[in-house]
């Protein structure tokens, strides 16, 4: 039987329990303890492999984007499952991906944005409450599908320092000025204990690529500003190739201050936000099997390389 359950919404608790059950059941995966949040939610990451090409996979930056941490999840379990059982995933070989690769996933960067959208926090409970208060302040937003931010109301795919500047007057003159559902940047780049987290994960882990999973719209953004990084274009359509996705640079309105962008920017090396989906957020389950075929191709080859990466080693 299945651990990972993609018929109902994934909240922290059970984001938290599906991957001590999956650490638990393969014991070549493992997981820590990143960080708890301002609220004492838990953000765990989940590691499989140990192969030398370093790789991170987050999901749900965005509280109301919580189907990608579904997608990170049953892949792991899959992944898992096939690595035990000598078997491919993907059309791949599991054990070549974990010999080649050593996955590190963030499946859920906002467990206090995803309670609130879920049901998890209820009308009448402090928390919810608190976000209803910051939502007043944008009344046409839906409340609570619209909420994108994290509880204190700050959007966490806007907390990073690359061109956390530009994003602030982008989104200050779009009437985001203060903490709300979605759009708001804080007051500094990396003041989220979220945001921090996960940027300090990173430059520990010193990956080769970041994968970004959002929604929606199937499209894979891969460039920040001028930025060249070697290999990145040709990783990106070997990706539109096996998802349909389109490959394309990202509106300039949306083109700072995220997570992908710091990446690029501090590492010079590929970073990717993953557009999953298509509609209205948060999207419904009926599409997560659709989601999930589209994506495997994507979360493999990100895994191995292209074969010229290879040969370059």
């Amino acid at each position: 039987m299945a651990i990972v359950r993609t018929d109902i919404p994934i909240t922290a608790e059970s984001c938290d329990r599906y991957i001590q059950q999956i650490t638990a059941t393969y014991p070549f995966c493992r997981s820590e303890l990143l960080t708890n949040t301002a609220f004492q939610r838990p953000i765990r990451t989940l590691v499989i492999g140990n192969g030398p090409r370093k790789v991170i996979y987050s999901a749900s930056h965005h509280a109301n984007e919580w189907i990608t941490t579904l997608i990170l999840l049953k892949f792991a379990e899959e992944l898992a499952q096939a690595i035990r059982e000598n078997g491919r995933i993907g059309g791949v070989d599991a054990q070549q991906i974990a010999d080649t690769a050593t996955i590190y996933m963030v499946p859920m960067v906002d467990p206090d944005g995803v309670d609130l959208v879920v049901g998890a926090i209820q009308p009448g409970q402090i928390q919810y409450e608190t976000a209803r208060r910051l939502a007043d302040n944008y009344p046409t937003i839906p409340f609570p599908d619209g909420w994108k931010a994290n509880l204190l109301g700050v959007d966490l795919n806007l907390q990073y320092p690359a061109g956390w500047l530009q994003a602030r007057e982008i989104k200050f003159s779009q009437g985001f000025t203060r903490p709300g559902p979605r759009d708001f940047v804080g007051r500094a780049p990396l003041g989220q204990i979220e945001s921090r987290a996960l940027a300090g994960y990173t430059e520990f882990i010193n990956p080769e690529l970041v994968l970004a999973y959002h929604t929606q719209g199937k499209v894979i953004y891969w460039q920040f500003q001028d930025y060249v990084v070697p290999g990145a274009r040709e990783l990106g359509e070997e990706f539109a190739r096996v998802s349909g996705y389109a490959l394309e640079e990202v509106p300039f309105e949306s083109s700072f201050a995220g997570y992908k962008d710091w990446f690029i920017q501090r590492f010079r090396r590929p970073g990717y936000t993953i557009e999953v989906g298509e509609g209205e957020n948060p999207l419904p389950l009926t599409q997560f099997d659709e989601i999930y075929r589209d994506n495997l191709g994507i979360l493999t080859t990100a895994a191995l390389g292209l074969p010229e990466e290879d040969a370059e080693r």
